[in-house]
């Protein structure tokens, strides 16, 4: 029966997504505004709709940063990324290039001013990365970036990239840590959708000026161990 719950909801809201990407297109075209509200109401949309159809909850906490910052977070599944665009003001995720051509992902994550990068290339993605990232923040809002570069399932392990402190140095940003559990819930691939809640938590703000390799140390401490926390919590300690 969850099953099937499931299946029903995710067809739901891809056809959400369809439907409010067509009819806020030509608004998205005209305002960054009209963009930014089309994909609020989206992801308002798919967390409501998870709660009363397959049972599963969304919760925020920690202080939500509202200034121009980085976010670094713990990337799980899809979930966590509606958790966080609901609760950041303005985000802009750091995201692999192939998105931009996705229907409706690919118009609407221009139009919020999202950075896409070219995995493949490293070095030479980085220093794009960096330069792109100055160049659209003539806007103020909250850079997302995922230090482990991809959607990481519970218990797994993926080594820390040096992205996110090559974009702390070189914006001067403070960052906030997040950690999250949802992948207990909702996992990176497959169509089961489990009840219960999924949290996504704002850690401690990492100054400017820390040295990289202390940032990068603290940075994946803080992460991978309230990550735990909340994946032990959810199981019942």
């Amino acid at each position: 029966m969850q099953y099937l719950r499931s299946l029903v909801y995710v067809i739901q809201v891809y056809l959400a997504m369809a439907v409010l990407g067509i009819s806020f297109t030509p608004w998205a075209i005209l305002s960054k505004r009209g963009a930014l509200v089309a994909c609020k109401l989206y992801a308002r949309y798919a967390l409501w709709s998870a709660r009363w159809m397959i049972g599963l909850k969304s919760e925020v906490r920690g202080t939500v940063p509202t200034g121009e910052v980085m976010i670094a977070a713990k990337h799980q599944s899809f979930f966590d990324i509606l958790v966080i665009f609901k609760a950041l003001p303005h985000p802009k995720f750091i995201m692999k290039r192939e998105l931009l051509w996705t229907p409706f992902i690919g118009l609407y994550a221009k139009r919020l001013g999202c950075i896409p990068v070219d995995r493949g290339k490293r070095g030479g993605a980085i220093a794009r990365m960096v330069k792109d990232v100055a160049a659209e923040f003539d806007e103020p809002g909250q850079l997302v970036i995922y230090p482990q570069g991809t959607r990481v399932a519970p218990g797994d392990y993926k080594p820390y990239k040096v992205g996110p402190a090559v974009l702390y140095e070189g914006t001067g940003y403070p960052c906030v840590p997040v950690a999250t559990n949802v992948g207990l819930f909702w996992p990176r691939t497959g169509i089961l959708r489990k009840p219960g809640t999924g949290v996504v938590e704002f850690l401690d703000t990492i100054g400017p000026g820390t040295e990289r390799a202390e940032f990068m140390a603290r940075l994946e401490e803080a992460i991978e161990t309230r990550s735990d926390d909340l994946m032990r919590e959810a199981q019942g300690g």
